[in-house]
């Protein structure tokens, strides 16, 4: 109480210069009022701020809320960034708010099987980051290393979640951000991917594909075991999705021609072995099935046209399901 004494007396001697009381000094300057947002730039001092608050009818007193900043030992301490403030809140807690550095954020969804591209537009959408700018960072060659992950690019290593992000955060931070989750995923299959001879790349591509491949949980860990039996009998992996990654401005549709194109880096209906990088960014899930395949011999599957897939043996039950599921569905 000595203290809060102290401080309405300073807040007269400094000018002032009424008979208001600390309370109504501190109290907000309405009882109903919506929310702003409100910027405190870089290297602002509590004087600035008060005045830019009280100008903006946010603090009653820009004088009372710099010397409340004083009193709290909170000068220097301001965190620049936006917040979202009201006439309704007290000056008291609109300074806890800013030293404590509890700015405004936004919302980034980033799905599983989602490409960087896409990311970038979310971002851009969500005034952000410029879109160029992170797809700049990664794309850089020298990216992968920085990040502590396996080339060629970041592709693949921005892992899915849901992630609250202020305004005015670098590209190269929201792109620290989305990897470092992704290096919290990879602890958990780390110990497995080394045991089995799996590089940090080679999960990651195989589970890009898969997520692609399927939306379903259950039909991950098939998925997986399909590819991985198939580079083990030195089989091409003949998936779609890493064909239509390949293509620029794809439109939709593949097309024999496409899948035939051995100019396509990434189209493994040509090469053998894996696509060069990953084509889209895994989640949990996806990474897990690489390390934990069904145990199965199958070698090939089909869609069915309802989300899910149907999967063969041989060549033979292959065909036959094509027919089933494809060729009769387009007669």
């Amino acid at each position: 109480m000595r203290s809060l004494v102290l401080l309405a007396a300073a807040c007269l001697a400094t000018g002032s210069g009424a008979a208001w009381t600390l309370d109504w000094l501190l109290s907000p300057p309405a009882a109903q009022a919506e929310a702003v947002l409100f910027e405190v730039p870089v290297g602002s001092s509590l004087s600035s701020v008060g005045r830019a608050l009280a100008a903006a009818g946010l603090v009653r007193s820009p004088r009372a809320f710099a010397l409340l900043g004083r009193w709290r030992h909170v000068q220097g301490r301001l965190q620049a960034g936006e917040y979202e403030i009201s006439a309704a809140m007290p000056t008291g807690q609109i300074l806890q708010m800013m030293a404590e550095g509890k700015v405004h954020t936004l919302e980034l969804l980033v799905p599983e099987g989602i490409t960087a591209s896409e990311i970038a537009e979310r971002l851009g959408a969500l005034d952000l980051c410029s879109p160029e700018e992170f797809m700049a960072v990664v794309r850089d060659p020298a990216s992968p290393a920085a990040f502590g992950v396996e080339g060629p690019g970041l592709e693949g290593y921005l892992f899915p979640q849901t992630y609250r992000l202020p305004h005015g955060l670098p590209a190269r931070e929201i792109v620290r951000r989305l990897v470092d989750q992704f290096h919290t995923a990879w602890g958990g299959v780390a110990e497995a991917a080394s045991l089995q001879g799996l590089s940090m790349r080679t999960v990651v591509i195989l589970a890009s594909i898969i997520e692609k491949e399927t939306g379903l949980a259950e039909e991950r860990p098939l998925i997986a075991s399909v590819f991985r039996n198939r580079l083990t009998r030195g089989m091409r992996l003949e998936s779609d999705p890493t064909v239509i990654y390949g293509i620029d401005g794809f439109e939709g549709s593949l097309h024999r021609v496409d899948l035939e194109n051995a100019a396509n880096p990434y189209n493994t209906y040509r090469i053998q072995g894996l696509p060069p990088g990953p084509i889209a960014n895994p989640g949990a899930a996806a990474l897990r099935a690489v390390v934990e395949p069904a145990n199965t011999e199958y070698l090939y599957f089909v869609s069915r046209n309802d989300g899910g897939h149907v999967f063969s043996h041989s060549y033979q039950e292959h065909v036959a399901n094509v027919d089933r599921y494809q060729r009769r569905r387009s007669r």
